[in-house]
């Protein structure tokens, strides 16, 4: 098990939160992050610089877009994932509000499908740029195993890391926020779903439907919040006999509109110290 963290706090008003998920050695599937419910209108340094150090953990970090429950149109999303790549090279992409209903399956396929394509691109980019810097410095230095590209070493050690913790799908990383269990076809597009999101008191008694015991608790996502430091353990069990190994689970409340990703949970290293005690969940 894991934790999938949307990270939707600015830097400046939650740094201790970036620090810690820039952490070596934390337990992370995965960081969400938005700047505007969206990658805002310009680059923000102060966003490319956390993000740069999170990644540099082998810590896929995906741009949020906001799918308004299915009527976002297409060409908006492309133009938010384009901005998202350009500005902060996302590894992936945690598509919110989600659309749930089979009539949406279709729609839903095509702009994954797209996604896929923009970040496989924006790879073979960046490795054709770092492979012809490379040649140029072993030019500069009269090196010519400098133009062996990126299979000589430099970065490349990191960027295998990071490689080894995509999905074999390829093309980066989608994790689809339903928030609820949706139609079953949609588990064949991404990979992740999220099937639960919110309060302490509905999760507690949530059930997982028959369905999901054809996937691997590898596909699912649990995001838990009013979570009392009580019930972390029985939190996590419920994650476990539902069969999801990605979860995030915090003790901050959406009461009066706040927003319970804004931050990390007050019990944060204590989360951390239980989830690396959980066997694996149930297949």
């Amino acid at each position: 098990m894991g934790f999938g963290v949307p990270a939707f706090a600015h830097p400046l008003v939650a740094p201790t939160e970036w620090a810690e998920l820039a952490r070596p050695g934390a337990p992370l599937h995965w960081a969400a992050f938005d700047v505007a419910r969206g990658p805002g209108t310009r680059p923000d340094p102060l966003y490319g610089e956390v993000v740069g150090r999170v990644r540099e953990n082998g810590v896929p970090v995906l741009g949020l877009l906001d799918c308004r429950n299915g009527t976002r149109s297409f060409g908006d999303l492309l133009a938010d994932a384009s901005h998202y790549l350009d500005w902060y090279r996302v590894d992936g992409f945690y598509l919110d509000r989600a659309p749930t209903g089979r009539a949406d399956v279709a729609e839903c396929r095509r702009v994954v499908t797209t996604l896929r394509a923009l970040l496989h691109s924006d790879d073979e980019d960046t490795e054709g740029t770092e492979g012809n810097e490379d040649a140029e410095d072993a030019e500069d230095r009269g090196d010519s195993r400098g133009r062996g590209g990126r299979g000589d070493g430099g970065d490349s050690g990191k960027a295998g890391a990071a490689a080894s913790r995509l999905p074999e799908s390829g093309g980066g990383q989608i994790v689809l926020g339903h928030g609820e269990h949706p139609w079953p076809g949609y588990a064949e597009l991404a990979d992740q779903l999220v099937t639960f999101c919110g309060p302490w008191t509905s999760y507690r008694w949530s059930e997982a439907p028959e369905w999901t015991a054809a996937y691997p608790p590898e596909r699912f996502v649990h995001l838990v919040h009013g979570l009392p430091r009580s019930h972390l353990d029985t939190a996590l069990r419920i994650a476990r006999w539902q069969g999801a190994s990605t979860v995030c689970l915090t003790d901050r409340t959406d009461r009066d509109g706040a927003d319970p990703w804004a931050g990390l949970a007050g019990y944060w290293h204590e989360s951390v110290r239980m989830l690396r005690k959980q066997p694996s969940p149930s297949t």
